[in-house]
């Protein structure tokens, strides 16, 4: 009987979360708040206020403002492993070939722009957090051939933010750290051994976010995903998407050789090669003028 009350009071904390913009909802549910307070007594309905709060907060979408800062914020744990490569040349063409991608992208506006920083680090990897944040190591730049694979390169990464792949993951915590509130104060109506019962319904939804939270990449569907999206993004900028084929065969020669980075956070390159060979059938070739490859070649330089 102990744990049918904790369970009414938990579905019906839910309920009241997602029905807040129905009067009707609410009078219904005045008279149900009524049943739930007969079986678990009336004092315990006050411990409702802070769980439906959570679960409100949960459900609210995250704003471009949020999604700035929590990517700064990520951005600023990654720098504390890695310099800034000091280069205001490579710096300034890596930002302008990214700004041409993302002006002809599905989301050119972010609360403050994309920004690009290179790493100066001799490991093949990238990041990309939400707001526009996107990180490049000076080992991934040394792999591209062209200013094509180098936009394949930074098109991968901003697919990521607008695809909000890590802001996916964020509102996955939020949804897991609402239904402990609920699990709290549920328990606090209940005894040890009914306590235990209830929170043991939890253990393999939080088993599953803290699994994604530690894992230091992306998942491979959302790997393939950023590759198709990516490859739209260049074809509209002009680029020829055919380019990225060129950046997967270098990182398949180098993968096998490299440990972290890619190796540890990407899928092979084969299977994305063949992934994108397939995407592929639905663009044609585009012409590189010579002058992106000559600016390329002065970039390469530098490096």
């Amino acid at each position: 009987m102990r744990l049918i009350k904790a369970f009414a009071l938990f579905a019906l904390v839910f309920f009241l979360a997602f029905g807040l913009t129905s009067c009707a909802v609410m009078n219904a549910m005045g008279g149900v708040a009524s049943v739930v307070g007969n079986i678990t007594g009336n004092e315990t309905l006050s411990a409702m206020g802070d769980s439906v709060s959570a679960v409100a907060e949960a459900s609210a979408p995250i704003t471009p403002e949020q999604e700035y800062y929590i990517g700064r914020s990520v951005t600023a744990s990654l720098l504390g492993s890695y310099k800034v490569y000091p280069d205001i040349v490579v710096t300034d063409y890596v930002n302008k070939v990214c700004r041409v991608l993302a002006l002809n992208s599905q989301r050119p506006e972010l609360y403050k722009g994309y920004y690009v920083a290179v790493l100066d680090s001799s490991q093949i990897n990238a990041f990309a957090s939400s707001g526009g944040h996107i990180l490049v190591t000076r080992g991934l730049l040394e792999c591209a051939t062209s200013e094509d694979a180098l936009a394949a390169v930074l098109a991968h990464e901003i697919a990521h933010i607008q695809l909000q792949h890590g802001i996916k993951a964020i509102k996955g915590d939020r949804w897991t750290n609402a239904a402990l509130t609920v699990a709290s104060s549920t328990a606090s109506a209940l005894t040890e051994g009914e306590m235990s019962e209830v929170l043991a319904a939890f253990d393999e939804s939080v088993d599953s976010i803290v699994t994604t939270m530690v894992n230091t990449g992306y998942s491979q569907s959302q790997e393939y995903e950023a590759d198709a999206t990516a490859l739209e993004i260049m074809a509209a900028a002009g680029y020829n998407p055919h380019a990225m084929l060129d950046m997967l065969n270098e990182l398949r020669v180098r993968q096998p050789k490299s440990s972290g980075g890619f190796a540890s956070t990407h899928p092979p390159a084969d299977k994305r090669l063949d992934k994108v060979e397939d995407e592929l059938k639905n663009y044609e070739e585009v012409s590189v003028p010579s002058i992106r490859q000559q600016r390329f070649n002065q970039f390469t330089t530098t490096l």
